[in-house]
């Protein structure tokens, strides 16, 4: 590698200037400079991080001469933390101590301040302290971040005694023996893998502090030093604690994340740890990984990166089990418990008797975590036993996966009443779900290139069958009752379990995943010996699991005829109740902000639309007349009000045509009417704001005259107002009114609770629509910045709804603020009329269907108005 300083010529340079400073900061430029260009030609960066460590070395200690003057010899340099290890990306801190003698502070403190000025003139990021050994032996012993910082410590130049004095001073003996360390550092790794969820697999991870990233390495590598005085992560091969195989596994890793790390910093021009969208496609590129295949380069790389963090996760899992039973339970391994002639329990722990039980007995691998499943006071595997299943893995082939035993002993873990998703989360980290079951093999560590897919398929797949088995346990009931109950009566829950895991089985393959699942799903079916009967309703659950999401979120089942080809589609309620559970589930499993109380409301009322439809039978579909006169009935009992009399509510409701009755509910029927009939105010609007409604969001209702602009105006405010708009009815009276109502929530997702949030809402509305000829106004809200990576060009499809004389609409887009109030402006321009809109954001992808009619209430099919649309929502959009 060509040198990225030259001494010579530098101190030749150093000589022969009276101003140093522009010296050493070309220098380190040039430094910066060189690193880029060699890293950019292929350098491997193993070679690059010393590098640059050693250049820090040579300009420090030139800095030093130049600064210390006569505290040269007195005083310690040391570089601790990274630069310690001698580890330094082009952007790292240089972290530096001045290690003083006792009562040398005030006497060296001119020199020390001289050299750090000219650090800091010179633009390097510095760490710094100065310390004696006394205080750094009290500081170690209250922050075990300084003392680990401390064992890190290498002396650059000056008082070796002095520096020997302090690591002494500081070692095991002293303070921090290795067991405190260790369950301190332990509890270290815990706390920062909550601030990241406990799953490498986020959007943006941070590379460094996240699971499975350089942070959890360097753990490894410094209770190995406390303990053990390992120099290096290969000292740990001689102590029997990392095979070679691991050791070479963890070293591919570091480098992999170090090469990851580095390109951030060359494309940031700054410190950068996080992976955050703007990088990861122009990385991916850097990195090398192109379109071949069905994936985009950056799916590849991402894809690589999950892969890599989930096997340092597991090493690193792996070697601090191992350091628990070497450092914690020294003194105490316990006595073994036997579970079988394979297996026995050690301090809650399972383990194989010995190391050839699945050399003998391959179907034991399996058997380990049915053991598992069924007995709950196990905490885990021991780490031993652990290196033994990883190793095993690779053994697993077809015959394992024909042996009849094998096949039985997966479905009876399976049938457990306890423990699957716990179990298969355990298989899955160590290799064997995997080994077992290829296709699940091939997506682990996918990821889909959006906001939306928050997880990769793998770890949305286990959320999924987590999300089935909650509804198993009494103790969470209360999360989703009606579930709880139904989930209950399910005959079969191993049938949901495997559809949960076949579901997106295909992911990533190219072509319908939900097809090439099924076709999957049945050969799982057949070889594990289910009956005919249970692999159609498998495969039926796998090719259609998302036809209830889709009908509930994208069709109007407000329409008995929406329901009756639903319940068409579905045949029986046996499979209606089985596809509910895997619906919501999935929805639940797919983004922690997915899921609110809207989507659980609008997958009810299909559910039990559906399910009354099917109990009445397909051959006897419901009368929109007879539906419409039982809502109306059904609403006259629930008024509160006994002064109003059947003749003005005749009157009210003769005014409004079926589409009104078809669309609300008898509750909503009833307040929208004791409300307009009780109002008194002397001009409209009227604005009903409910908090908690049956259709599981804040309700807002408008009762005023029909004005053009309303829908554009009104969503233009509530976008002002922050809050999601996740449902629009809007319905014409016979005689100049609308009726709008839209279903609300907060950004965060949760219904509106304040009452001081209502009231400002009411507020903003009335003021603005009590205007003449109110305008849309202007949304002012942050464009969120991960949305700027995923620019979806804006798309607009027509599809004629005869059957109930209007057209359909589709937009999609890329989300924004004020997307709906500009559609709206384009409805107006194009003399469009709007009656019912279902609002979907997935991600940074909106896929929005409006329900219009031209101003006759007849379809729209002029060719000429379709253009205008489409032209007019795409320029306010996109231009």
């Amino acid at each position: 590698m060509h040198a990225l300083f030259d001494p010579t010529t530098f101190d030749q340079a150093l000589a022969a200037t009276s101003a140093p400073l522009g010296l050493f900061r070309n220098a380190i430029a040039a430094c910066r400079e060189g690193m880029k260009r060699l890293y950019l030609e292929g350098q491997p960066v193993t070679e690059l991080v010393a590098a640059r460590a050693q250049t820090m070395d040579q300009l420090l200690l030139r800095i030093w001469r130049h600064t210390a003057g006569s505290a040269g010899e007195e005083v310690a340099l040391v570089a601790v933390g990274g630069y310690g290890r001698g580890e330094l990306h082009p952007y790292s801190d240089i972290d530096i101590m001045l290690l003083v003698p006792e009562g040398a502070r005030e006497r060296c403190r001119e020199e020390i301040e001289r050299f750090l000025m000219f650090l800091w003139d010179i633009g390097l990021e510095i760490g710094q302290s100065v310390r004696t050994v006394e205080e750094c032996v009290r500081e170690g012993q209250s922050d075990i971040t300084i003392a680990t910082n401390l064992m890190e410590a290498r002396l650059l130049t000056g008082s070796q005694e002095l520096f020997a004095a302090m690591r002494a001073a500081t070692g095991p003996n002293h303070i921090w023996p290795s067991r405190a360390f260790f369950e301190a550092k332990w509890q270290e790794q815990i706390t920062r893998h909550r601030k990241f969820d406990d799953t490498a697999y986020n959007l943006e991870p941070n590379i460094k502090e996240g699971p499975g990233g350089l942070r959890d390495i360097q753990m490894v590598g410094w209770v190995a030093k406390r303990h053990f005085g390992a120099h290096t992560l290969h000292d740990l091969v001689a102590h029997g604690f990392l095979t070679s195989e691991e050791y070479q596994a963890l070293m591919m890793g570091q480098e992999f994340l170090w090469k990851v790390r580095f390109g951030l910093h060359v494309l940031a021009g700054r410190r950068e740890d996080r992976l955050v969208f703007d990088h990861q496609r122009t990385l991916a590129k850097l990195l090398g990984y192109d379109d071949a295949g069905p994936r985009l380069p950056v799916e590849q790389f991402m894809k690589h990166y999950y892969r890599t963090v989930a096997q340092l996760a597991q090493l690193n899992e792996l070697l601090l089990e191992l350091f628990q039973e070497e450092i914690l339970y020294a003194d105490d391994l316990g006595q073994p418990v036997p579970i079988n002639r394979r297996f026995q329990a050690r301090k809650g722990f399972i383990e194989a008797v010995n190391e050839r039980v699945f050399i003998r007995h391959p179907f034991a691998l399996l058997e380990l975590f049915l053991h598992l499943a069924q007995h709950p006071e196990l905490k885990g595997v021991r780490a031993g036993t652990i290196r033994l299943i990883r190793s095993a893995c690779h053994n697993v082939d077809d015959a394992f996966r024909q042996d009849l035993r094998c096949r039985s002993l997966f479905m009876e873990l399976l049938r457990q009443p306890r423990g699957v998703y716990t179990t298969l989360k355990w298989m899955q980290r160590y290799g064997l779900l995997g080994a077992y079951l290829p296709p699940f093999g091939r997506i682990v560590g996918q990821m889909q290139h959006d906001l939306f897919h928050v997880y990769t398929v793998d770890e949305h797949t286990l959320f999924v069958l987590r999300n089935v088995r909650r509804l198993a346990i009494p103790e969470l009931a209360h999360e989703f009752p009606t579930l709880t109950r139904l989930f209950a009566r399910v005959p079969k829950p191993e049938l949901l379990y495997i559809a949960a895991l076949f579901h997106d089985i295909a992911k990533g393959r190219g072509g319908d995943h939900s097809e090439l699942g099924a076709q999957e799903v049945e050969g799982f079916c057949r070889n594990h010996l289910l009956s005919d009967y249970d692999t159609r309703l498998v495969v039926w659950l796998v090719r259609h699991h998302l036809i209830m999401s889709g009908t509930a979120q994208r069709k109007d089942i407000a329409d008995p005829e929406v329901i009756f080809d639903f319940a068409t589609a579905v045949g029986d309620i046996h499979r209606l109740n089985y596809l509910y559970l895997l619906t919501v589930a999935d929805i639940r499993a797919t983004s922690p902000t997915l899921w609110n109380s809207w989507k659980g409301a609008l997958l009810s009322e299909l559910y039990h639309a559906t399910r009354s439809a099917l109990r009445r039978g397909l051959a006897n579909p419901v009368d929109k007349e007879q539906l419409i006169a039982e809502r109306r009935a059904e609403a006259r009992l629930l008024f509160s009000n006994r002064a109003l009399t059947d003749e003005s509510i005749d009157q009210l409701w003769d005014r409004l045509g079926d589409d009104y009755f078809l669309r609300y509910t008898a509750d909503e029927i009833a307040w929208h009417a004791e409300a307009i009939l009780d109002y008194s105010g002397e001009g409209l609007p009227l604005i009903l704001i409910r908090q908690e409604t049956q259709r599981g969001g804040t309700e807002l209702f408008i009762y005023t005259h029909i004005n053009e602009r309303l829908f554009a105006v009104t969503t233009s405010l509530l976008d002002q107002l922050a809050l999601n708009i996740l449902d629009a009815r809007i319905i014409p009276s016979n005689d100049g009114y609308s009726l709008d109502t839209y279903i609300i929530l907060e950004e965060n997702g949760a219904p509106i609770s304040d009452p001081r949030r209502v009231l400002e809402i009411e507020g903003t509305l009335q003021a603005a629509l009590l205007e003449r000829a109110p305008n849309p106004a202007s949304v002012q809200r942050q464009f969120p910045r991960q949305l700027k990576h995923f620019p979806i060009p804006t798309q607009v499809a027509f599809e004629q709804d005869l059957r109930n004389q209007r057209t359909v609409m589709e937009v999609v887009s890329s989300d924004r603020p004020g997307l709906l109030s500009r559609i709206g402006r384009a409805l107006v321009g194009c003399g469009v009329r709007l009656h019912n809109a279902k609002i979907a954001t997935l991600g940074e992808r909106v896929e929005d269907i409006f329900f219009i009619t031209d101003v006759d209430l007849r379809p729209v099919r002029e060719s000429a108005v379709l253009d205008c649309l489409r032209a007019t929502i795409v320029r306010l959009l996109d231009g």
